[in-house]
């Protein structure tokens, strides 16, 4: 059964989720939602079984997903599901999902998961790190390994009721949509910037060009952490907390992937610094 996936990852957690449950579905092809953006048009896959695999930001959706939802078209698609990887708590945001497929498509998403992982945004906590950050990520590959097995069995599974999330969803997440893009004004690079670009070729949405080999971020941002956690240097800061605390990739993504992501051609001899 033909299966595509879309995908939309900041540091990695998603993507990761993403490509093992390709794997384990085989005859699956991986589409970054950000390489869409720029088509507004109805997007009409030719598949049996659609996925869409993202996080959790501010108890929703990202923007440039729930945008990408209400795109998505599904008539000719038999099983629809749904993956969203979060930091804490977010299952509100599969609600959101359902009820954007639901309006679009007249049906409801087949099956919604949520799954924990490493949580990235530094501007206001430090990333786990050693045996709990891998223990955490242990027991999200798990889960995913599970996930992969009811998607290939096409089971149904609806999302669940999370009071606490949808109350915090309701209080937060519409002051985040409406901020989103311009919160990247709250970035700068210190002195420890050595130049080398590597945050403007992670950026999904190409919201960052190097002016004078110094960053300078456009006012489009989607606020998925790229830049700040796979600066090399960690020279990318978000006030000045930022500098103490550490950094999050998912370990087994790449700048490569990350490249891969904006819709830039596949190089495979070639995966960054």
């Amino acid at each position: 059964m033909k299966t595509i996936i879309y995908y939309f990852t900041g540091t990695g957690n998603s993507l990761a989720a993403a490509k093992k449950i390709a794997q384990a579905l085989g005859d699956c092809e991986l589409v970054s939602i950000a390489s869409q953006k720029s088509d507004l048009r109805d997007i009409v896959p030719h598949a049996e079984r659609v996925g869409i695999i993202a996080p959790v930001y501010d108890f929703g959706l990202p923007s440039i997903v729930a945008e990408f939802a209400g795109r998505l078209d599904l008539s000719k698609t038999s099983y629809s599901f749904c993956v969203l990887t979060m930091g804490g708590i977010g299952a509100s945001a599969l609600r959101q999902m359902n009820d954007i497929v639901t309006k679009k498509n007249g049906r409801p998403l087949d099956a919604a998961w949520v799954v924990k992982m490493v949580g990235n945004f530094v501007p206001l906590y430090a990333p786990k790190e050693g045996k709990t950050r891998d223990d955490l990520l242990a027991a999200a590959d798990a889960q995913v390994t599970a996930i992969a097995g009811m998607i290939k069995d096409g089971r149904t599974v609806r999302p669940g009721i999370s009071p606490l999330s949808s109350l915090l969803k309701m209080v937060m997440y519409n002051g985040f949509i409406w901020q989103v893009h311009t919160s990247d004004k709250e970035f700068v690079a210190d002195g420890n910037c050595t130049h080398c670009g590597t945050c403007s070729r992670v950026c999904p949405v190409k919201n960052i060009v190097m002016v004078n080999e110094m960053p300078e971020w456009q006012h489009r941002c989607e606020l998925c952490m790229a830049c700040l956690n796979l600066c090399p240097a960690q020279a990318i800061q978000w006030g000045q907390k930022t500098k103490t605390r550490g950094r999050y990739r998912h370990p087994d993504i790449t700048i490569h992937d990350m490249k891969v992501q904006r819709g830039e051609p596949e190089h495979p001899g070639h995966h960054g610094p």
